[in-house]
């Protein structure tokens, strides 16, 4: 071998050995950079799923709040409801007695004893106006009105005394009442056929 062949075995050795340095530091720093990426990719995934779970909760939160909020809104509303209707018992107890007023203002109203009539109505309107503002109101109909049996409960049938009338009230039996919407005693009704 002559020197120029060493020089050129050398120089090709040293041009192969650094082009397999060059692919082993490639290999080696591809090696090292690939987990940084999977950890990039695990922090991503860590930091997406934290973001999920955040985005989770916060819905969770306003689900429960909305909810709280319409059970405020319904318990409100069922007080304002059992207010209204706390007296229902004590009210229904005396209507019968109302009744008796009304059949006693027909009968004094037929004598002659003006200061008796005076004296009774004055109680009478007295009694009325007490019960309107507990929220008693008189449920309305009168004869010639067309049946709802959602407002009036139908007692008997009788033949109509003109045909106008058929399948409409004749006469109102009996007075029907309601406390602010609900109806506490039906009116009882007489219908033509």
């Amino acid at each position: 071998m002559n020197i120029k062949n060493i020089f050129k075995n050398k120089s090709t050795m040293s041009t192969e050995n650094t082009d397999k340095e060059i692919l082993e530091n490639e290999t080696v720093n591809q090696a090292e950079n690939a987990p940084l990426e999977v950890e990039t990719a695990e922090e991503l995934s860590v930091e997406q799923k934290l973001e999920e779970d955040l985005a989770n909760e916060k819905d969770k939160h306003l689900r429960l709040f909305a909810e709280f909020e319409n059970y405020k809104k319904r318990t409100s509303k069922e007080r304002i409801e059992l207010f209204k209707t706390a007296n229902q018992d004590v009210l229904q107890s005396i209507l019968p007695v109302l009744d008796d007023f009304d059949r006693a203002m027909v009968e004094i109203s037929k004598s002659d004893d003006e200061v008796l009539l005076k004296g009774v109505e004055l109680i009478y309107e007295k009694l009325k106006s007490t019960l309107v503002s507990k929220g008693l109101e008189e449920v309305e109909v009168r004869s010639g009105d067309a049946f709802n049996a959602d407002f009036a409960e139908a007692i008997t049938q009788i033949p109509a005394p003109t045909p106008a009338l058929k399948g409409k009230i004749v006469d109102v039996i009996e007075k029907g009442y309601k406390l602010g919407d609900k109806i506490i005693r039906f009116p009882k009704v007489v219908i033509g056929q």
